[in-house]
């Protein structure tokens, strides 16, 4: 491996650990290897983990490519008190193994998602994704619109390329697809490069309130995510300031209290011209 790939896949890897590096703050709880809140479910031909924590209206939380329920530490502490939290590690992250499908894709890993909805009874649940666990989030509310009474996604995409992700991060990640040898890099980079494949005809079908977030410097095009608010017809866009794609993580208090507004208050997406004229 030259110099050049090397230096890519060590920024890469930084990337894709920053929020649980973030997260490793002094606890007493180990979230994301909790005995007390965790269960395996049989879902799909995996064990898939999840930890459930207070109580109320539940709270899916979903993280992104190469995270773990531990990158939600924060989330979790902030959240358990007005929600029942249920933090899900996804097929192939965290303690969700899945070492017998050399293939990763995001529609089975929503599927999963669903089938443990449904094995645990819970008829419909707010649900809030970061990066991967936004797409994810994306795919419920589409095929499951039942599943999904409110839905908050930060950094999402919905095809892969230069239309989505800006250019210099979609070249470290066709870089790594080609030279690496390892069988996890290889799932969880594919998915990056290849995948999702949502349509504008797949948003249109998402009813529920969704609320669209980004920071301002995220690895997500602006256009693109202002693309998808266009297409669902009850969205709301909050774009964070001086943030990056884990602007979640960056500015915790902020992206808190945004994302409580969204799910405690009614939806609305009244326009200037509705206000002005009182129509």
């Amino acid at each position: 491996m030259n110099q050049k790939t090397s230096k890519v896949l060590s920024i890469l890897f930084f990337c894709l650990t920053i929020s649980a590096a973030i997260a490793q703050e002094a606890s007493t709880i180990k979230y994301g290897d909790n005995k007390e809140a965790g269960n395996f479910k049989s879902i799909n031909g995996i064990q898939l983990y999840y930890e459930t924590y207070g109580s109320g209206k539940p709270l899916l939380l979903l993280h992104g490519n190469g995270g773990s329920i531990r990158s939600h530490r924060n989330r979790i502490e902030y959240f358990k008190k007005n929600f029942q939290v249920i933090a899900i590690d996804s097929r192939a992250h965290g303690k969700s193994v899945d070492d017998n499908n050399p293939e990763l894709t995001y529609v089975q890993m929503a599927d999963d998602i669903k089938v443990l909805m449904d094995s645990i009874k819970i008829d419909s649940a707010y649900v809030w994704g970061q990066s991967d666990g936004g797409i994810l989030g994306l795919i419920l509310a589409s095929k499951y619109p039942q599943k999904v009474s409110k839905l908050a996604a930060f950094g999402a995409n919905i095809f892969p390329g230069k239309k989505a992700i800006y250019d210099e991060l979609d070249k470290m990640v066709m870089d790594t697809v080609k030279v690496t040898k390892d069988p996890k890099t290889i799932k969880l980079y594919n998915l990056l490069a290849y995948q999702p494949n949502i349509t504008e005809k797949d948003l249109k079908k998402i009813k529920c309130p969704v609320l669209l977030m980004s920071g301002d410097r995220d690895a997500i095009r602006l256009e693109h995510t202002i693309k998808i608010f266009d297409n669902i017809e009850n969205a709301n866009l909050f774009v964070m300031p001086g943030a990056t794609h884990f602007g979640s993580y960056e500015k915790p208090d902020l992206f808190n209290m945004i994302l409580m507004d969204f799910f405690t208050k009614p939806f609305t997406k009244i326009s200037t011209f509705e206000k002005m004229t009182k129509k």
